[in-house]
């Protein structure tokens, strides 16, 4: 099936600049946009601020000068990036646009926004699939034989084709439950890292991360307890182990799990670009097969260095598969061609954006949709996966794009396991030209069409 060209030729131009090693041309008229979105939330004395290339010290003495601080470094010419991205402290009193205002006006710098505040955007034995519930899973001959909107993961799975363990995805959202029974296999650990010794064996900055990096917290615990239920929840759908007679099943079973954990029921696009980037360097200075990061979150406006990130992401052929978004404040879903919905709405070429089916094949009336800026559906009401409990570890249902979000990448890391050596490019367009046309979603997004996990 031919789908329509979602990315512009702006979006590959700003690609192959980040694979030259430089940052896209600043766009300040997408953040002032945002800034007028009285919905948008960000940090009130915090500014993220980019330097021009070599631009460094003449930069720092200005941020002196008007009596501005850096809170802390996000990418440092030290550590190899071109041009250094800088968190400001504000002094007390100054607006955040009053002080992007004086920023702009510095020859040194490139730009300056906002530090937004982001959010969640929620044929095995394992009893969840054979009892029924499971129905994101299904398709034409699962146990619920009159369900055909699930993902097809059930028929894929009876086929023999299953995931490698040699795949891995990133989860950028909360923290990842690493004890549950049923995603404990598949929880990622750093082979370049002593446990526990204090020491940053592989020298990425980052000490004893031996599951991933937890950038609300700064430190090395990934996992904080209940409240990180949603990041735990994404991470059963995607990988949790078939067929081993408890709870669920993932989408591709046996794939590894980075978890980088950014959000505790909110979180900043400061710690967002810093996971984005753990991820990003995880593969290139180890050469790890990581495929995607799962992106079930959103909520703040255009961040030029958000965007960065995630062109750094796709120059290493990763793709960041992102929530569509749940509809504005008042929970009704957005046109996200006329209204755009960060991330999801970025151009990036490596970004697949997801909507919300619900099992009846209707798209849920939260689930934005954009027949541009959206690419695909899958399931995303009633979906049963992995959370942690007071007692420990059990399972619940939820709805969003946020759960429709982890179907795809799951789909994404089984592509990879069929076809290793396929780059981000081919993963998403073999993605997308398998999607099967489905009448509510005709003119609501790219493909028109929902996941289809057996046609690739």
């Amino acid at each position: 099936m031919k789908i329509k060209v979602r990315r512009s030729l702006l979006a590959a131009a700003t690609l192959l600049a980040s694979t030259l090693g430089t940052t896209a041309q600043a766009n300040p008229a997408l953040v002032d946009a945002s800034l007028k979105d009285a919905s948008l939330r960000y940090v009130e004395s915090e500014v993220l601020v980019q330097f021009k290339p070599g631009m460094q010290a003449v930069a720092q003495r200005a941020l002196n000068s008007m009596g501005l601080q850096t809170a802390k470094v996000l990418r440092s010419a030290a550590r190899g990036a071109d041009a250094e991205l800088h968190l400001v402290r504000l002094p007390a009193g100054q607006k955040v646009t009053e002080a992007m205002q004086k920023l702009r006006a510095n020859s040194a710098v490139k730009f300056a926004e906002p530090n937004w505040i982001l959010s969640t955007a929620a044929a095995p034995n394992d009893p969840y699939y054979t009892n029924g519930s499971l129905w994101g899973y299904y398709g034409d001959t699962s146990p619920v034989k009159t369900n055909q909107f699930g993902s097809q993961a059930g028929e894929s799975y009876n086929a023999g084709r299953k995931c490698n363990g040699t795949v891995l995805v990133g989860i950028i959202d909360e923290g990842v439950m690493n004890t549950h029974p049923d995603t404990q296999a598949n929880v990622w650990v750093n082979p370049f890292e002593i446990p526990n010794n204090g020491i940053d064996d592989d020298g990425n900055g980052y000490i004893d991360d031996v599951n991933g990096w937890d950038f609300k917290n700064n430190d090395k615990t990934t996992f904080d307890g209940t409240t990180d239920d949603h990041g735990t929840h994404v991470s059963g759908t995607i990988g949790a182990v078939a067929n081993n007679g408890v709870g669920i099943a993932g989408i591709c079973d046996n794939v590894k799990m980075i978890s980088a954990k950014f959000l505790e029921g909110s979180g900043t696009t400061e710690a967002a670009i810093l996971a984005v980037d753990y991820i990003t360097d995880l593969k290139t200075r180890h050469n790890l097969n990581i495929v995607a990061t799962n992106n079930s979150w959103g909520g703040g406006g255009f961040s030029q260095a958000l965007k960065d990130a995630i062109d750094r992401a796709g120059a290493a052929d990763i793709l960041f598969i992102a929530a569509a978004g749940n509809g504005n404040i008042i929970g009704k879903a957005i046109n996200t061609d006329k209204k755009p919905n960060y991330p999801s709405s970025y151009t990036s070429s490596n970004i697949i954006a997801v909507a919300a089916l619900a099992s009846s094949g209707k798209k849920a009336g939260f689930s934005n949709f954009g027949a541009t800026s959206v690419d695909i559906a899958a399931p995303g009401v009633g979906i049963w996966s992995t959370v942690p409990t007071a007692t420990g570890a059990g399972y619940a249902s939820y709805d969003g794009t946020s759960m429709a979000t982890p179907h795809v990448t799951g789909a994404a890391a089984l592509y990879a396991s069929l076809h290793p050596g396929s780059t981000a490019a081919q993963i998403k367009a073999a993605i997308l030209n398998s999607a099967v046309p489905t009448a509510s979603m005709a003119g609501k997004c790219v493909t028109g069409g929902r996941l289809n996990v057996s046609g690739f």
